[in-house]
C-alpha cells in the first residue's frame, strides 16, 4: 500500500538525506482519474518498492503542500530526487511512461 503524507510530513519525507527517487502523487478521493493512476502506482511501487518511493497526498486535506507546489489540477505527479523537483506531469500517464521517468531517475 502506498504511503500517505501530509502537510506536517513532507518536507520530512521529501528533503530527507535519500539517494531513492520519489514519486509524489497529489490527489483526491472524489477524483476518478486520481483513483485510475492510483492503481498503476500500488503495481509499480510493488515492483519498483525498494528502488523508489511512492507517496500520495490528499489535496483536500493538505492545502499548503497543494499551494506551495502550485497543484491546480489533478492527478498530478512530482518526481524528486535528492530533494529536488525534477519532474512534473498533469494527468495519467501509462505505467510504462511511469517506469520511464522513475528509470530515468535512478540512472541520473
Amino acid at each position: 500500500m502506498l504511503q500517505e503524507i501530509n502537510d506536517d510530513t513532507f518536507e520530512k519525507l521529501i528533503f530527507k538525506k535519500s539517494e531513492k527517487p520519489i514519486l509524489v502523487d497529489f490527489w483526491a478521493p472524489w477524483c476518478a482519474p486520481c483513483r485510475a493512476l492510483s492503481v498503476l502506482l500500488e503495481e509499480i511501487f510493488s515492483e519498483y518498492h525498494e528502488k523508489v518511493s511512492v507517496l500520495k497526498l490528499n489535496v483536500d486535506h493538505n492545502p499548503i503542500t497543494s499551494s506551495k507546489y502550485g497543484i491546480r489540477s489533478i492527478p498530478t505527479m512530482i518526481f524528486f530526487k535528492n530533494g529536488e523537483k525534477k519532474d512534473i506531469h498533469i494527468g495519467i500517464l501509462s505505467k510504462e511512461d511511469i517506469r520511464k521517468k522513475l528509470d530515468a531517475l535512478m540512472i541520473s
